[in-house]
């Protein structure tokens, strides 16, 4: 490859004041990538600001962006999500097991998986058997900016964007010219004059994508302004019908959600089970029990999650990416572990059995960087994500331990009380100090929301009860070996929740973002009174 090819960055300069919201770029998008019912790589929001009079109405095109660090690149566990030298993000749909991964991942909601055929009308028309995509099928797609495009353009010699024939069918069907696409790279393009004359924006720069979508928002006649904060406070951002508002993401359903639950307290019960045998509170002879009965719950976790992927048969291509993906790494994580317990019940010996319980608290520690990574879901990459999910292996390991004393299978002690209490307030101080930070961590209002309807119960139940049971089992003459099951239980309950509402109920999308906009509309959003027929000076 060539230096002038390895310098080549493609992007889109959208001009806010050009777009009329005219859709036709989603229409042109559709037709040139036959995308089914229901799957838009193209879209146009109709978004609304202000309180009357002052209002204003903009329109903004959305997509993948593209990003020069794409957070769904890294995360993918097969390589299907992949950067060109050129900067397009591209898939392959052939390599892709559909785990959605990406998808949680994007803060642009630029992907989409379909489970199941379509039709516009109801039945296959010939039109539509004779442009299927049945590898899109079960997958994650979304829009590569139509690089099938971009690389003829290089093969006849033409310039993407200029040349309308290799320029991306959004851009080259804009009846308003809103869409320009270019080499950000090459300083004389057309995109990076429209970005050097003019004022713009990046789609959730913060976030450190480097999104190669910039937005223009001022003209001569309509200079910009900054949106206030009155424009996007908690109100209009917990509106659903807000087209910037994220909604609840439906990729990871209850059958992922099982994976954290069920694997976490699987993580937590073998290295608690270990720490347990060391300390003489579980007869070695029986400590591959709990190995077993920790690598089954483990087994269920898994089995949900393949279970949930939209191509099963591919999930072999799961191991490909350990250098980047998390969801890699655990899995690696995983044979090594079963490795380690088939070599254990051949021959027991106490390195076999040390192993298992460090690679289980690996298992629970890939678990909790899987979902910090996913930077799509605001809830999931708060700071202090990591250290919940192991916290809450951890507490819920001991819980089990507890539990099981019950059972006899270990002997009530003290050290599981004390142990079960100190850990218990750490996650009760975790969870506080989540929720008290939601809104500095970026956390949007309806996710906030659905964190302060969950608390009661996940305070009452996995905290306050089990911390109560074990404090009452540490001062008082009694037994523990009867508070040390219910303890546990409530434990393992309260535990076994959170995690399933923090994959499933606070999991909201990051939403999209209009930090400027053209000064037009109503009232003290109108754009400055024209002089003598020429734009006023602002």
């Amino acid at each position: 490859m060539s230096d002038t090819e390895k310098t080549l960055r493609w992007g889109m300069v959208v001009d806010l004041n050009r777009c009329v919201g005219c859709q036709t770029c989603t229409i042109a998008c559709k037709h040139s990538n036959d995308t089914v019912p229901g799957v838009q790589w193209r879209r146009v929001l109709d978004i609304e600001t202000g309180t009357f009079p002052d209002v204003e109405r903009v329109f903004m095109v959305t997509g993948c962006q593209h990003c020069a660090e794409p957070p769904c690149v890294p995360v993918c566990p097969t390589g299907a999500t992949q950067q060109r030298a050129d900067g397009l993000v591209t898939m392959n749909y052939d390599v892709c097991i559909g785990c959605a991964y990406c998808a949680v991942s994007c803060p642009y909601q630029a992907r989409t998986i379909v489970h199941d055929e379509r039709w516009y009308y109801g039945v296959e028309t010939k039109q539509e058997k004779a442009v299927a995509h049945p590898e899109r099928l079960g997958v994650a797609q979304k829009c590569t900016f139509c690089v099938e495009k971009v690389d003829e353009a290089k093969e006849r010699g033409l310039t993407p964007g200029v040349d309308l024939d290799v320029t991306p069918a959004c851009s080259a069907s804009c009846i308003a010219q809103a869409i320009t696409f270019g080499d950000f790279n090459n300083a004389a393009s057309n995109v990076s004059q429209l970005v050097a004359n003019n004022k713009s924006f990046q789609m959730h720069a913060e976030l450190g994508t480097d999104p190669q979508i910039k937005y223009l928002y001022e003209a001569p006649a309509t200079p910009g302004r900054d949106i206030g904060v009155d424009e996007n406070d908690d109100e209009r951002m917990a509106d659903l019908s807000n087209p910037l508002v994220g909604k609840l993401q439906t990729f990871w359903d209850w059958r992922a959600a099982m994976n954290w639950c069920f694997g976490g307290m699987a993580g937590g019960l073998i290295f608690a089970a270990y720490a347990a045998s060391t300390v003489g509170l579980i007869e070695p002879a029986r400590l591959t029990k709990f190995y077993l009965l920790g690598a089954g719950l483990m087994s269920i976790g898994l089995l949900c999650v393949f279970l949930k992927i939209g191509r099963q048969q591919r999930f072999w291509r799961a191991f490909s990416r350990p250098n980047t993906s998390w969801m890699s790494r655990e899995l690696y994580i995983v044979v090594v572990l079963f490795g380690a317990l088939g070599a254990e019940l051949i021959w027991p010996h106490p390195v076999i059995e040390t192993l298992i319980a460090f690679a289980a608290i690996g298992f629970v520690y890939c678990q909790a960087q899987i979902l910090h990574a996913a930077k799509g879901i605001p809830a999931w990459r708060a700071p202090l994500i990591p250290a919940m999910i192991l916290a809450s292996g951890l507490v819920e390991g001991v819980g089990a331990i507890a539990l099981l004393t019950g059972f006899a299978a270990v002997k009530p002690s003290l050290m599981i009380v004390g142990a079960g209490l100190i850990l218990t307030i750490v996650n009760a101080a975790l969870f506080h100090t989540y929720r008290s930070m939601a809104k500095q961590d970026g956390i949007p209002p309806l996710a906030r929301r659905a964190l302060d309807d969950l608390a009661p119960i996940i305070h009452s139940t996995g905290h306050i009860l089990p911390a109560l049971l074990f404090f009452v089992a540490l001062i008082a003459p009694v037994d523990p070996a009867i508070l040390l099951p219910i303890a546990g239980i409530s434990v393992l309950i309260g535990g076994f929740w959170w995690k399933f509402a923090i994959v499933t109920q606070v999991s909201f999308q990051q939403g999209f973002a209009l930090p400027s906009a053209p000064q037009r509309g109503s009232g003290k959003r109108a754009a400055p009174a024209r002089m003598g027929g020429m734009p006023a000076h602002v």
